[in-house]
């Protein structure tokens, strides 16, 4: 039997040039799964997605995803990207497993946690208050040219990778410290700044949102001393304060300090994200 892809719908074109187009998965002209390929808006159009990868229960266990990813491959190899990304859920154990066999490597993990009500009081001997404009200039840009290093240093291209970087900064903080749902805090201790995190609200599926931690960021000179438990606590009273009931956050693999950190604060991880190159 021969599984192909067979498109849906056209092919999709972005306003910003970004490519998409859903198909079918078939084995003999029968339906059995589908499959959307993306170019990714935020990494530029070199870089690929392949999401919503799906075969129905009577027809898992026979190849059929396997060869719908590699074929999903070729689509992303004919519009020219040079990378592709997935997201598989982290109880999805065949899917993981797949994506390991076809030589995707985990790059980062998507962490969750409900949060109890009333929120954490503040660590004895820190205080916190919110980020001034003066700060806020310098931590900007600090900030981006951090998140753009992070990816760089897991085997993005440069260009990519700062592409990532500033298209997130301009949709998160279009208009800085007064963009809607913003928080930026800084911890304090005797009076001298010890670090800050960033939470906000982010939609994680459609439909459903919940707080957001973007960014945390403690002082090198400060680091090992806790504070990054203490800021985490500071993230979860300024979710609960504005309402949310969750709070989520992303984590770059191989970050072994925070995501222990995070599991010890009760956060599970929901999404593991990989990568390969396209060859």
């Amino acid at each position: 039997m021969t599984t192909t892809l067979r498109p849906t719908e056209p092919l999709q074109h972005s306003a910003a040039g970004g490519r998409s187009r859903v198909y079918d998965i078939c084995v003999n002209s029968r339906r059995v799964g589908s499959v959307r390929v993306a170019t990714d808006p935020d990494f530029g159009a070199a870089a690929g997605t392949v999401d919503r990868l799906w075969v129905d229960e009577p027809d898992r266990g026979r190849g059929r995803g396997t060869v719908a990813a590699l074929a999903a491959e070729e689509v992303l190899r004919g519009w020219g990207c040079t990378d592709v990304r997935i997201s598989v859920p982290a109880d999805a154990t065949a899917a993981l497993g797949l994506a390991r066999a076809l030589g995707y490597t985990e790059r980062s993990r998507n962490m969750l946690k409900e949060l109890a009500d009333p929120p954490p009081a503040p660590p004895s001997g820190i205080e916190a208050r919110s980020m001034t404009e003066e700060e806020f200039t310098a931590w900007a840009a600090a900030a981006q040219e951090a998140f753009a290093r992070s990816w760089i240093d897991r085997g993005v291209p440069e260009d990519q990778a700062r592409a990532k970087a500033e298209a997130s900064h301009r949709e998160l903080l279009p208009q800085g410290l007064a963009s809607p749902g913003t928080a930026i805090s800084v911890a304090l201790v005797d009076g001298v700044v010890v670090g800050t995190v960033w939470t906000g609200t982010r939609e994680l599926e459609p439909g459903v949102s919940a707080g957001y931690v973007y960014d945390i960021e403690v002082a090198a000179e400060r680091r090992g001393q806790g504070y990054g438990r203490a800021l985490m606590l500071l993230a979860e009273r300024v979710a609960r304060e504005a309402g949310e009931s969750r709070l989520g956050l992303h984590v770059f693999a191989g970050n072994t300090p925070a995501i222990r950190l995070y599991e010890s604060l009760g956060y599970r991880t929901t999404h593991v994200n990989s990568a390969k190159r396209l060859i």
